[in-house]
């Protein structure tokens, strides 16, 4: 795969500037310390796992319900950075189930527990079933993990949000929001910090991962033309998931400081430039089955079919942004890193209303999208779905 930073627009890492004075400090608190990472076999956990490992923990627990991820973790582990002192363990099992509150009831304890688990797609808001499920994992799972570290004797919890909580426009990002909420109440038991990130390029099922997988399979590109994102390496994400862990205040929500004008990339750009990187030049086709009829005429020639389109599919926001106008910023505490400072506020007749109404759909045994929509509607007041009828899986 070609160098993520020339395709997303940067010479250098975010991060290197705020990391190298923080590094005695850093690694102090993880040599020291035992950590529970939750979803950590995903792009994400794997890259917090990987920055936790090479600072010596005394303990490392990873959970994940993909057992093959956590096989290709420990491969990547042992291969890249070898062994340490301390113990490092991974387990297969669902962070919503019963075998995981055995698992942590009877285990070892953990000063610091991260939560990487998530549905992060837009995608998944299709239907029903999965958006219930997304419920479950985004907000219900987390409020569980962060009851059952606080019982345990964590320091710290820690999860991730998403850029698209800020003034969100779909279930995801909406989800996330409201996951905040219930952060905000358990804040008052145990410190918790976050943080809200951009794309992470090439993390699995992302578009650009998709990529790669295209290519392999001599099928075309595609991509939005109008949809802008901003875009941080996977290592990157990695270091401000631990960054915020260890160095943030109790509700404090880590962002990068990506410039609007410089750093707000279109899908079709990186497209072209990740064409162009293996070798090709990129063919703009008419229609999907152009493009599809296509990459065998065009590759031996170096060239490679895309197919570009204007985004009308629900829930796309036209670009990103990682904080309101409502919210508190410190800028100047880190170089590279921006933080929102939340006071512990909540309505507490709305958390209970939610978890009322979803345990009453679910006894029922049925559901349907616009009743979930319409909870999320009174949840987030400014919540501004955008509904077109038109999902990305009926897309190439």
């Amino acid at each position: 795969m070609p160098s993520i930073l020339p395709l997303i627009g940067r010479a250098a890492p975010l991060f290197s500037s705020d990391i190298s004075p923080c590094e005695k400090e850093l690694s102090s608190l993880v040599s020291s310390s035992r950590f529970l990472v939750i979803g950590g076999a995903g792009s994400i956990g794997s890259a917090v796992v990987r920055e936790i490992f090479k600072r010596g923990p005394n303990l490392l627990h990873v959970v994940d319900i993909s057992e093959n991820n956590l096989v290709e973790l420990v491969r990547d582990i042992r291969g890249s950075l070898g062994y340490i002192d301390g113990e490092f363990a991974t387990f297969a099992i669902d962070c919503g189930s019963d075998i995981f509150d055995s698992f942590i009831a009877n285990g070892p304890g953990y000063d610091y527990v991260l939560n990487l688990s998530a549905l992060k797609h837009v995608r998944s808001e299709k239907d029903p079933f999965t958006l219930m499920r997304m419920i479950d994992v985004n907000i219900f799972n987390t409020d569980k993990t962060m009851g059952q570290a606080k019982k345990r004797g964590a320091k710290k919890y820690f999860c991730v949000s998403t850029d698209k909580a800020a003034n969100p426009v779909n279930m995801m990002g909406a989800s996330k929001r409201i996951m905040e909420m219930f952060l905000m109440r358990r804040s008052l038991e145990l410190p918790v910090s976050t943080a809200r990130f951009a794309n992470v390029a090439f993390s699995d099922g992302s578009l650009l991962y998709g990529f790669n997988r295209r290519m392999e399979k001599d099928q075309p590109l595609s991509a939005p033309t109008d949809v802008r994102r901003y875009f941080v390496t996977p290592q990157e994400s990695g270091e401000l998931c631990l960054m915020s862990c260890l160095l943030g205040e109790n509700r404090d929500i880590f962002f990068p400081k990506l410039d609007y004008n410089l750093n707000l990339l279109t899908f079709s750009e990186i497209a072209e430039r990740y064409l162009k990187s293996r070798g090709y030049e990129p063919v703009r086709c008419a229609t999907e089955d152009e493009a599809r009829r296509r990459v065998q005429e065009l590759k031996g020639q170096k060239k490679y079919p895309v197919y570009f389109f204007q985004s009308d599919t629900t829930g796309e926001k036209d670009f990103e942004e990682f904080y309101t106008d409502k919210e508190i910023l410190d800028m100047d505490r880190f170089k590279a890193i921006g933080i929102i400072k939340n006071e512990a506020g909540y309505d507490e007749g709305k958390l209970e209303l939610f978890k009322e109404t979803i345990q009453n759909l679910r006894a029922g045994g049925n559901w349907t999208r616009p009743d979930l929509i319409e909870l999320f509607n009174r949840m987030i007041l400014e919540f501004n779905h955008k509904e077109t009828g038109k999902f990305l899986d009926g897309r190439m």
